[in-house]
């Protein structure tokens, strides 16, 4: 058993602390990020990690930083063997890394060094990628620049959008920090290479109106990589409408042109909608969807 500090904020990380837990190891503290405003009473609401941490006895806590004395030495003072750290929002300072006796561990979901950052999930499907996976890695003052434990790969789907791998990396994360953790004495830590570094960029929402004159690939990637959050949208007749779902699709015109259903003609090639969210509603099938959306001859 190894006494852990484990540091997570949203549902990503949930996966992972129920997996510590039921591996037998004491998590003797949690850290998260602040409860924020949401919902539309804009009440403080927990995190994730938060509300499953209270749910399970573990005390939580929940700094606005980690830079000043106090909160530097409130960490220490906890005794930790080791740090896990997944999606936890803070920078962590050279005191704080330093302070568990085997260090800090982060769980990242990207095969390192591609896609160091805040969005390795989203901009691996917007790019293409046909790969990824978690790297447990040992962490440093660099952003995600630690030498490597363990990693594992996962293909993705022609059709996977972000959620859907979101899920699959947040349970492989899981089995892979149990496993590091049992082999922590033997496990020798791999430097990154120095070439095929790239930044996972946070996702701008500027970014998410779809360009309907890009090809048909860069659609589709936009609109699976954006989905569920921020969601790729569209203009449909004065409402914003969120596409969550797409494939490639046989068929040609012009740019933003709808031919048949909710396929859409782009630049070079076609992309048939299948999900869509209207303003207000829940997400939908586009097929249901179309019952009561009537779509304009072009898209914009």
């Amino acid at each position: 058993m190894v006494r852990i500090i484990f540091m997570g904020t949203p549902d990503f990380s949930v996966t992972v602390l129920d997996a510590l837990v039921a591996a037998g190891h004491e998590v003797c503290a949690v850290y998260s990020q602040p409860p924020r405003p949401a919902g539309r009473g804009k009440k403080d609401r927990p995190s994730p990690v938060q509300a499953r941490a209270e749910a399970l006895g573990l005390s939580v806590r929940y700094p606005v930083s980690l830079r000043d004395d106090a909160a530097q030495a409130e960490f220490a003072a906890v005794d930790a063997d080791l740090a896990i750290v997944v999606a936890y929002g803070l920078i962590l300072p050279q005191a704080v890394l330093d302070a568990p006796k085997l260090g800090c561990l982060n769980i990242h979901a990207s095969l390192l060094p591609r896609w160091r950052g805040a969005a390795p999930i989203h901009r691996a499907i917007i790019a293409g990628d046909t790969e990824t996976g978690v790297c447990i890695m040992k962490m440093e003052a660099g952003l995600d620049t630690g030498p490597v434990l363990l990693s594992d790969a996962l293909a993705i789907g022609e059709t996977e959008t972000t959620g859907a791998l979101h899920d699959r990396l947040s349970a492989l994360g899981a089995d892979l920090i149990v496993r590091a953790i049992t082999q922590i004495d033997t496990l020798v830590p791999q430097g990154q290479p120095a070439d095929g570094v790239t930044y996972a960029a946070k996702i701008d929402k500027a970014e998410a109106r779809v360009d309907w004159s890009k090809s048909a690939e860069d659609v589709d990637r936009l609109i699976r990589g954006l989905s569920p959050f921020p969601g790729a949208w569209c203009d449909v007749e004065g409402e914003r409408v969120k596409l969550l779902g797409s494939h490639l699709a046989a068929g040609q015109g012009a740019a933003g042109q709808v031919l048949e259903g909710f396929t859409v003609a782009c630049g070079r090639g076609a992309v048939a909608i299948t999900r869509i969210q209207r303003a207000g509603k829940k997400p939908m099938e586009s097929v249901d969807a179309l019952r009561g959306l009537a779509l304009p001859e072009r898209l914009t």
